[in-house]
């Protein structure tokens, strides 16, 4: 691999032992004919074997590193740190349960490569075929209903861990926690095209889901009114990028 990547595949994890070296072995396999690259696992304090697993993956693959939280922080809190030490020009992101095929890594920087945008591109995925449970099904539709209600960020499936866009970009949006799941949003409030991709969606075959409805509703309600403060508060038709 050379000192300077195209693609940083960033996936924060936490207690995901026996997806880390399958979800490695797909995404060697969907980019290696395809770009330089580095994956970078972010361990959010995971009290299984998590980083035994990521320290013996590390000796066989030069383009393979991992930083760990000294205490649980969050997903949003996780990208960043990726993010930050990333090394690539452009970022994507998938979650580490292996629901995301790392096979449709190649259809979305396609679509980046291909897009006659200028400035700033945000593709993220749809996953068009859902395979998590009823409830879990409901309260995201609500949940993008909501948010394209509010926000208008042009995305049917803000929830899809798996986007690619710039670093830059990235680097200039507010942070906060659970920030995630408003990038949409954010981009375009950095003057950021957004285009949607269909990709794939798989059954979790290992370990258990980290997160629950209700308390997604709850925090997502103050992080709404703090989104669409944001968006508002934003300069109009202020456009500037090197």
């Amino acid at each position: 691999m050379g000192t300077s990547p195209l693609l940083s595949v960033v996936i924060p994890i936490l207690n995901e032992k026996d997806n880390i070296e399958p979800l490695v072995c797909e995404i060697v396999v969907a980019l290696t004919e395809r770009c330089e690259f580095e994956i970078i696992f972010v361990n959010d304090a995971s009290t299984d074997d998590s980083i035994l697993i990521l320290t013996e993956l590390k000796e066989k693959y030069d383009f393979l590193r991992f930083i760990s939280h000294n205490e649980r922080s969050g997903q949003s809190a996780g990208l960043r740190t990726g993010v930050l030490a990333a090394k690539g020009t452009l970022i994507v992101t998938l979650d580490g349960d292996g629901q995301n095929d790392p096979g449709d890594i190649p259809k979305l920087l396609t679509q980046y490569q291909n897009s006659p945008i200028t400035g700033f591109l945000m593709v993220t995925g749809h996953r068009v075929n859902r395979k998590d449970t009823w409830a879990k099904r409901k309260a995201s539709r609500m949940a993008n209903n909501i948010r394209h209600k509010f926000l208008k960020d042009d995305n049917p499936d803000t929830g899809c861990s798996l986007k690619l866009y710039e670093r830059e970009l990235f680097l200039r949006l507010p942070y906060f926690d659970h920030m995630h799941r408003f990038l949409p949003a954010l981009a375009k409030r950095e003057n950021c095209k957004v285009e949607v991709v269909p990709v794939n969606h798989r059954n979790r075959t290992h370990g258990k889901s980290n997160y629950a409805n209700l308390d997604r509703l709850l925090v997502g309600i103050p992080d709404l009114l703090g989104v669409m403060w944001l968006i508002k508060r934003s300069p109009n038709g202020l456009k500037s990028k090197e």
